[in-house]
């Protein structure tokens, strides 16, 4: 089992070697790959890195516990990316390439004619490195933990291996590198999936009989829709929407689309993204049911710790021990495909960003790119659960914060004069406060976090026009 893992783990190293070999001495080929990535290229990296261990362990627990009523949450979470891709994407990579900069938060603070809102780019730095490292520390510790269960390795080891090679392979050849491998990792998680589902649909049957048993274990497995939500049916779909949509407050994402060759590659981008993102969705979400039939032991625990024993029981109950070492190593390829990408979001946040001293200097992104990396080993290894909490709203916050101001941007609006950095304050308490009252079971946390902001935005827009009014009569 193990010897499948470890080739899987030299194979993601070579070929970010081999990417490393393309590498030019600018910052900019460093942090964007030169602006030159294909599309296919491009689109496999941001899905993969757009579907970290979630997918692996939150939708296929969810779909444990709560039955198709993941299908409803997945399709809505789709319709947000999607409406991403067709509002903003395009402007994001037409936008970035003339003000040429080569982070998120550098292009939400860059106005029209080159100036930079200086607290608007350092508060967005903040921003991207605070919930990005953690993130990343989360990743290398999923990756430990399915190491220990599948391979009763000690804790420290997944970590530990998957912070070196990340390493080695983003400071030798940054985003190039980062999404060489990411493509690798994109196959491996999709054939991982599709080998689980192939076994457990053969266990018990075709999903019509995956459907009848699922019927008789608990009716409301097969309601495509919960209870009565708390707060009504719009704002709990729209909430989900609208995590589909905060892609655009990712940093590790959103520089995927920044790197391509050209706006015109946008189209072809988006559809090999969703070629990939929508299958790989129904098999988690098979995954997830399948395994509530095969381990209905697992059923007393929170959705979390389904997700986290979920995959490795499935496996170990259906799969050859040779075929268990393909599953390991789609799940660690999930958690590496994210945690690189977000080591480098995080080093283009400190050098282009929060402290753009040296940004025009390669040198200085790799000392970032390895400090950032060395910063999320000892998370990993050290930080307690209250750490990772974080993690648990680190996309929300990031969509909530960056998201809106992006936004504003895109469409000509000004974030200039205190109103981008009060936007991001107020997505970033709505959101926080809203996960600590408890709240996000009844709603997700980004509507209230995007609406705050976005009403921040509207009180700025009317008080600027009130005074636009009232100057005449002065």
């Amino acid at each position: 089992m193990w010897l499948g893992f470890i080739a899987a783990l030299l194979g993601f190293t070579l070929i970010g070697a081999l990417a490393s070999t393309r590498a030019s001495d600018s910052v900019e080929d460093y942090l964007l790959a030169g602006r030159d990535v294909h599309p296919w290229l491009a689109g496999l990296s941001a899905v993969a890195t757009n579907n970290s261990g979630f997918m692996f362990v939150g939708l296929l627990g969810y779909a444990y516990s709560s039955g198709l009523e993941a299908v409803s949450f997945q399709i809505a979470w789709l319709l947000g990316d999607l409406s991403a891709w067709l509002v903003a994407q395009r402007r994001i990579r037409e936008r970035s390439g003339r003000l040429e900069v080569a982070s998120l938060p550098r292009l939400i603070a860059t106005r029209g004619d080159g100036a930079v809102d200086r607290a608007v780019l350092v508060a967005g730095g903040l921003l991207t490195f605070t919930f990005l490292s953690v993130y990343a520390a989360a990743q290398l510790n999923a990756g430990s933990l399915a190491l220990h269960v599948l391979l009763g390795w000690p804790m420290w080891a997944g970590a530990l291996i998957g912070a070196v090679i990340v390493l080695l392979y983003s400071v030798a050849g940054g985003i190039r590198a980062s999404i060489w491998t990411d493509v690798a990792q994109s196959f491996v998680m999709l054939g991982a999936m599709l080998v689980l589902v192939g076994f457990a649909w053969a266990e018990v049957g075709s999903p019509a009989a995956l459907l009848a048993m699922l019927r008789d274990i608990d009716p409301a497995l097969v309601q495509w829709w919960p209870a009565q939500p708390r707060f009504g049916w719009a704002p709990y779909l729209l909430a989900f929407v609208l995590g589909g949509f905060g892609a655009v407050g990712q940093p590790h994402i959103v520089v995927r689309t920044m790197s391509l060759r050209s706006v015109d590659d946008i189209a072809p981008m988006r559809r090999v993204y969703f070629a990939w993102f929508v299958p790989f969705s129904v098999l988690a979400v098979l995954a997830g049911l399948y395994a509530r039939v095969i381990l209905p032991e697992l059923g007393s625990s929170t959705v979390a710790s389904v997700g986290e024993l979920a995959l490795p029981e499935l496996s170990r109950a259906l799969l050859p021990q040779v075929v268990v070492g393909l599953v390991l190593a789609g799940l660690f390829a999930a958690t590496m495909s994210t945690a690189d990408s977000q080591v480098l979001a995080c080093s283009a946040a400190v050098t282009q960003d929060v402290w753009p001293k040296h940004r025009d200097s390669r040198r200085a992104s790799k000392l970032a790119t390895l400090a950032v990396c060395a910063l999320a080993l000892a998370v990993a290894l050290n930080a307690d659960e209250s750490v990772f909490r974080l993690v648990l709203i680190a996309w929300s916050v990031l969509a909530a914060t960056l998201g809106p101001v992006l936004v504003v941007r895109l469409f000509g609006g000004r974030v200039g004069d205190g109103r981008g950095l009060l936007m991001m304050t107020a997505g970033l308490a709505t959101t926080s406060a809203w996960y600590l009252l408890g709240l996000s079971g009844q709603l997700y946390e980004v509507l209230p976090g995007v609406a705050a902001a976005a009403l921040v935005w509207v009180v700025a827009r009317a008080v600027e026009a009130a005074r636009a009014s009232a100057t005449p009569d002065a």
